[in-house]
């Protein structure tokens, strides 16, 4: 898929799924296994700004990650890093992504009620 723009909505996605996550510290953090969810924030790429996300643990240690804000160009096979203030917790690699932004946007579009002319169209049972 080649995007129209750098800034269409397709390249955004707020979710997406790791491997079983790497831990420095701890072996998943403390929080982490007793909420099952964590707040933090990840990058994806070394000189990114970091994103607040809340990270989800499954049961064969991988997390689902959660953005408070749509990012950019996420990539499977890319690592999310993930920090607690400078510390840093972990990485995974990601392997799946959830919906872009596009395609949440499509399904919006549609659960709308039809338009006046698509209404219009439709023949009344007999």
């Amino acid at each position: 898929f080649k995007a129209p723009s750098r800034d269409h909505p397709a390249l955004y996605r707020d979710l997406l799924r790791t491997n079983r996550v790497h831990w420095i510290a701890e072996e998943p953090p403390a929080e982490l296994v007793r909420e099952k969810m964590m707040e933090c924030h990840f990058r994806f790429r070394h000189q990114m700004a970091l994103v607040p996300c809340v990270l989800t643990l499954n049961q064969d240690g991988s997390v689902w990650v959660t953005l408070v804000k749509p990012a950019r160009a996420i990539t499977p096979g890319q690592f999310a890093v993930f920090y607690k203030g400078d510390e840093c917790l972990g990485s995974g690699k990601i392997l799946r992504m959830g919906p872009s932004v596009y395609t949440l946007q499509q399904g919006k579009n549609r659960e709308e009620s039809p338009k006046k002319e698509e209404a219009d169209k439709i023949e009344p049972a007999t």
